[in-house]
């Protein structure tokens, strides 16, 4: 039984003033930490959907360890990059998918380890951090796939999908083992570069 990793990397990160896949924090770039992360935690294979600045990203990361896809409607929102990431799963035999944003540094291996261990082609499961909060990294079973490509349209990615069937969705604890806060906007001290 194989869990997948999803790294959804596609965006123009506007408000942050540049693709976000292309920001350095503590020595890596976002875009290869979030595959080694999700690498580490035991999913295989591991996809990162690019967009914004592909060939620039390409040119620059270590993507080693991960196939990458392309996603020639990133402009559209995250959504277009999940559908596209789900539409290349398909080929594998994996019985889930952990999807990981690229801006979320703080996630870790042990997070990804937990939200995947509950894999299973029906269950839906996200991270939990602070009382009633869920957050990523998400996990979505095989079963659930065909329900999140009709549903993921412009930024709502499988939010919608999940709101809908929130009855079914497990909330892993992983407060203790990671952060699930984006960077939207730079922030002093957050960034490095590379050396």
């Amino acid at each position: 039984m194989t869990v997948a990793g999803l790294v959804l990397a596609a965006g123009a990160g506007r408000r942050y003033g540049r693709p976000k896949a292309l920001v350095y924090h503590h020595g890596s770039l976002l875009v290869e930490r979030a595959g080694r992360t999700l690498r580490a935690g035991g999913c295989d294979p591991v996809l990162v959907v690019l967009g914004a600045a592909g060939d620039q990203v390409r040119a620059v990361a270590d993507l080693g360890g991960v196939r990458v896809v392309d996603n020639p409607g990133w402009a559209s929102g995250m959504g277009s990059s999940l559908r596209v990431g789900l539409t290349a799963l398909t080929a594998t035999r994996s019985v889930a998918v952990v999807v990981l944003l690229v801006d979320m540094p703080g996630i870790t291996a042990e997070a990804v380890r937990r939200v995947a261990a509950v894999a299973a082609p029906d269950v839906l499961a996200a991270a939990g951090y602070a009382p009633g909060r869920r957050g990523h990294p998400v996990l979505l079973g095989r079963d659930h796939w065909a329900g999140v490509l009709e549903s993921a349209v412009g930024d709502t990615g499988a939010a919608g999908y999940l709101r809908a069937h929130r009855d079914r969705l497990r909330i892993v604890p992983c407060a203790d083992v990671a952060d699930d806060r984006d960077l939207d906007m730079p922030v002093d001290g957050i960034e490095d570069h590379r050396g």
